[in-house]
């Protein structure tokens, strides 16, 4: 169970890529860079499954399956540019990383899972960590113009999580299958963005290199990762040590010269640091390396 967790975690790592490889994408509409993005993922998906000779399901998969992959990861970005579109980033950004606490907090409904006062506490520092980092330090007020986007960005949290305690349902189901929720998610992201923006192309082959770089790993890797650690790893751990994604993107920007170290910084760091090492007390000690039964799709 300790590897697949690691395996998962190296998900949140990659995730903190998302902002540093967006912003070098230029001016590209947000639908747009989806489906770009999954086209990419989708194409390395195949290309891995071919070179692997990763054999097809043995049994055909449930609709319901098809449903909560592609649904996840594309309602969680749908979602998430709306409330982009429709609030502050600030609020939006807060609203939207519920969800791993919602993780944390739903595994206590999954099968074999155990909640402990740890899981729950990790989160919640998590969570303070986070909101250092999104706020800077400073408060937010909840304006009802903004409802539409705080309403979009509770969607998002509640997609992400759901995709992510479902998944664990369907440990039968390989990991490849990823491969086919990107080439869903790329067609109708391809979609909404026929019907809802304007189409602006990459300007110059660095921003070519960024979009490629979204679908080789925060964009696609990361899925694949996700989809191993928490079918197979300890999902509370990767809901509470999820909340280190917006603390390493800040420090990646740091070092790219593209933000402020503050103290801020410092103490979301150690808020998230501690929250992780809390919630993952039991499989750090040894006792919680059990792995968990297959559930069956």
């Amino acid at each position: 169970m300790a590897r697949a967790t690691l395996v998962g975690f190296s998900a949140v790592v990659m995730w903190a890529l998302l902002a540093l490889f967006t912003a070098a994408s230029g001016k590209v509409p947000p639908f747009l860079l989806s489906a770009l993005a999954f086209t990419v993922a989708t194409a390395i998906g195949i290309a891995m499954r071919l070179l692997t000779k990763s054999q097809a399901p043995a049994a055909p998969v449930p609709p319901m399956v098809w449903l909560v992959g592609i649904g996840g990861l594309f309602g969680y970005h749908f979602f998430y540019f709306t409330a982009l579109r429709n609030a502050p980033a600030v609020e939006a950004s807060l609203i939207a990383y519920l969800w791993p606490l919602l993780i944390v907090l739903g595994s206590a409904l999954m099968p074999g899972e155990r909640l402990g006062w740890h899981h729950v506490a990790g989160a919640f520092l998590g969570l303070a960590g986070t909101f250092l980092i999104i706020t800077k330090g400073g408060g937010f007020t909840f304006e009802s113009r903004y409802a539409l986007g705080y309403a979009a960005a509770g969607a998002c949290a509640l997609f992400w999580s759901s995709y992510s305690l479902l998944s664990r349902r369907f440990q039968a189901v390989p990991t490849s299958m990823v491969t086919w929720y990107c080439a869903g998610t790329a067609i109708l992201s391809a979609l909404c963005h026929i019907l809802l923006e304007e189409t602006v192309w990459p300007a110059s082959p660095g921003e070519w290199l960024a979009i490629a770089g979204l679908g080789l790993l925060p964009v696609g890797a990361a899925f694949f990762a996700w989809d191993y650690g928490v079918k197979r790893g300890n999902i509370q751990v990767l809901g509470a040590a999820s909340y280190a994604a917006p603390l390493l993107s800040t420090l990646i920007l740091i070092g790219a010269g593209a933000a402020e170290a503050t103290t801020n910084i410092l103490a979301a760091c150690l808020l998230i640091t501690g929250g992780a090492a809390l919630a993952a007390k039991n499989m750090i000690s040894g006792n919680g390396s059990k792995r968990p039964d297959a559930a069956k799709a």
